[in-house]
C-alpha cells in the first residue's frame, strides 16, 4: 500500500497522481541485486490531521468576524501592529477596522513585553554587577526577547495570511483583547 508524500492519503496502484492533493506519485525504484524493498515511513500528516505547527498556530481569535475585504485592504497597517510601538499607528489610523484593531492590540501586549525587558535589562547593568547573576539574568532575557521576535513574526504570518487569532502560547494572557 502506498502513500502520498505530500498529504499522506492512501494511493492506489498505479495512480500517477494523488487523487486528495494532486501532486505527483514518484516512480519506485526497483529493489537492486536482489534486495527486499523496504517502504519508507512517509513524514507527511495523515489527511485530515493538523501537522505540529498548525497544531500550535491554531489558536482561537475572530477571524470569522472580520470582513474579508477589511483584512485584504489593511495588511501593511496588519504588519506594522507587529514592529514594537509602531503598533499604535494602526491602532489610531484605523479605528474603523476591526482587523487592524485587533492586531494592533495584540502588537501593543508584545511591545508591552519587550519594554518590561528592556526595562530590567537596563536595572540588571546599572546595579552592582553579580558576575554570574547578570550573565544568568541577561541570557534569559535574550531568550525571551527572541521569543517575542518569533510571536511577532506569527503575527505577521496572520495578518498576511488575512486572519485574526491569538497569538501562540502569550495570547490567552493578553488582558488588553478581553472583551
Amino acid at each position: 500500500m502506498a502513500f502520498c508524500r505530500n498529504c499522506g492519503a492512501e494511493l492506489e496502484d498505479g495512480v500517477k497522481f494523488c487523487t486528495n492533493c494532486g501532486a505527483p506519485v514518484a516512480a519506485e525504484e526497483a529493489p537492486k541485486n536482489g534486495e527486499t524493498k523496504t517502504e519508507q515511513p512517509t513524514k507527511a500528516a495523515p489527511a485530515g490531521e493538523k501537522s505540529g505547527w498548525e497544531k500550535f498556530c491554531d489558536t482561537p481569535g475572530i477571524t470569522d468576524e472580520i470582513d474579508e475585504k477589511d483584512a485584504k485592504d489593511n495588511v501593511g497597517m496588519g504588519v506594522l501592529a507587529y514592529l514594537f510601538w509602531l503598533c499604535l499607528i494602526p491602532k489610531f489610523a484605523r479605528k474603523d477596522s476591526k482587523f487592524c484593531q485587533y492586531h494592533a492590540t495584540q502588537g501593543m501586549f508584545l511591545a508591552i513585553i519587550e519594554t518590561a525587558l528592556m526595562v530590567i535589562s537596563i536595572i540588571f547593568n546599572i546595579l552592582p554587577r553579580i558576575p554570574f547573576l547578570t550573565g544568568l539574568i541577561g541570557f534569559i532575557i535574550w531568550i525571551a526577547e527572541l521569543g517575542c521576535t518569533f510571536f511577532a513574526v506569527v503575527g505577521i504570518i496572520n495578518v498576511v495570511q488575512g486572519k485574526a487569532r491569538e497569538l501562540p502560547i502569550i495570547g490567552k494572557y493578553n488582558f488588553l483583547n478581553k472583551k
